[in-house]
């Protein structure tokens, strides 16, 4: 992988290549890259799919299967590609209305359109400053490092296009981790606020009541190492300190809003494990908090997919089945609020992201709604490794 002798980060525009945290001149980018995860489309999908998912652990089919089901439920089909379909779309009716003249382009991970295809599409269309959007929010290796890397594999030329080194290369930049940002935390405020003001106005006590803020869990270790390694979040790292910050500012606002809510209690909980049981990963599962309620005098239950941007398969399975039965065993109530998805106000946030990067907006000027951030353009060196496989060349950061 080349890089240009001026440039701390891999394959950055020229105003991002000095490595600060804060790009804070004005960037004249010429496309914007939605960058998801991606979904199988059909039975046939499924298997390969999750080849894609797993490349480089050896797990065999067999053991794949069993992971199937939960698409094969769904007839193979996950919900994620349409949902990031709708999501371009909007995202581009909402750069045109506001007269910015970006194209809006789609690539997956783990499955069509695959990003290195999207890539080259791209470059072909004649574009070369792209300005990369990662449907994540966290600090984590899966949702904000391995997207970077992505990136960084797609445009070298060892195992991806080669169409950030030569002449005439592309670059790609990434925009913050919006975690806090206000458009992003607004579906998730409503929907707690419709779920517990129908409580209270059926006449449940506050008490009764219990938010539980979910989230993918990961391996204990991987999340020590989220964010930059010189922060100091606490257990779990930044991916925990984010998601706890976020949590905490919407109970404060529900509280401030509707002050009949006061005694409704909250916990951070981890959905979606898939590793081994000898390794440790981030607990308490959803399921087993729910188990207990009853005996802590919880009649209702609302689980809130704070982690998640749209009803992908771990919402609509883990929460939408597997939650939602623990609640009917334990003889509760329950709801699972809304993601953001295509609401109003997410899709507004991330263009005010993009426009950030296009204005070169100062960091003071940034809108966030936790102390954590605004977070940062440039990731940090040493952010979000991955324990299994170490440091692999990212783009949108500081080395390794």
């Amino acid at each position: 992988m080349s890089v240009p002798a001026d440039s701390a980060v891999p394959f950055a525009s020229s105003a991002a290549r000095s490595g600060a945290p804060y790009v804070e001149t004005p960037v004249a980018y010429d496309a914007v890259l939605l960058i998801g995860f991606g979904g199988p489309e059909g039975q046939d999908d499924v298997i390969p799919f999750l080849r894609n998912v797993t490349r480089g652990r050896g797990i065999p089919d067999e053991r794949l299967e069993e992971v199937a089901t939960h698409y094969r439920h769904f007839d193979g089909v996950s919900p994620i590609n349409d949902q990031n379909r709708e999501l371009q779309k909007a995202l581009q009716d909402e750069i045109d209305r506001r007269g910015l003249a970006l194209p809006v382009y789609w690539g997956n991970r783990n499955w069509t359109p695959m990003l290195d295809d999207v890539v080259r599409g791209v470059y072909d269309d004649g574009h070369r400053t792209v300005l990369g959007l990662a449907t994540s929010a966290y600090s984590s290796y899966s949702s904000d490092r391995q997207y970077r890397e992505d990136i960084a594999r797609v445009l070298g030329s060892e195992e991806g296009t080669g169409l950030g080194e030569g002449a005439d290369p592309m670059t790609i930049d990434k925009v913050r981790l919006f975690f806090d940002h206000p458009g992003f935390v607004e579906p998730f405020y409503e929907g707690i606020r419709d779920a517990v003001s129908a409580w209270l106005d059926a006449g449940r006590p506050a008490r009764e009541i219990r938010l539980l803020f979910s989230t993918h869990s990961v391996p204990m270790a991987d999340a020590e190492r989220s964010g930059p390694p010189e922060g100091d979040f606490g257990p779990g790292g930044a991916y925990v300190a984010q998601h706890r910050a976020v949590a905490e500012y919407l109970m404060g606002r529900l509280r401030d809003e509707i002050p009949d809510a006061a005694e409704t209690d909250w916990s951070l909980v981890f959905q979606s494990r898939s590793g081994p049981p000898s390794q440790p990963w981030l607990e308490p599962d959803v399921n087993d908090v729910i188990a207990g309620l009853p005996e802590d005098g919880v009649t209702a239950v609302a689980v809130v997919p704070l982690g998640f941007v749209s009803d992908h398969m771990e919402v609509m399975w883990d929460l939408d089945n597997e939650a939602k039965e623990s609640a009917e065993e334990a003889g509760l109530a329950f709801a699972r609020t809304r993601t953001p998805g295509s609401h109003a106000a997410y899709v507004s946030g991330l263009v005010d992201l993009i426009e950030e990067r296009l204005n070169g907006t100062p960091a003071a000027a940034r809108p966030h709604v936790t102390p954590l951030g605004p977070w940062y353009d440039v990731s940090r060196a040493g952010s979000d490794e991955n324990v299994r496989l170490g440091f692999r060349p990212a783009a949108a950061g500081l080395a390794p």
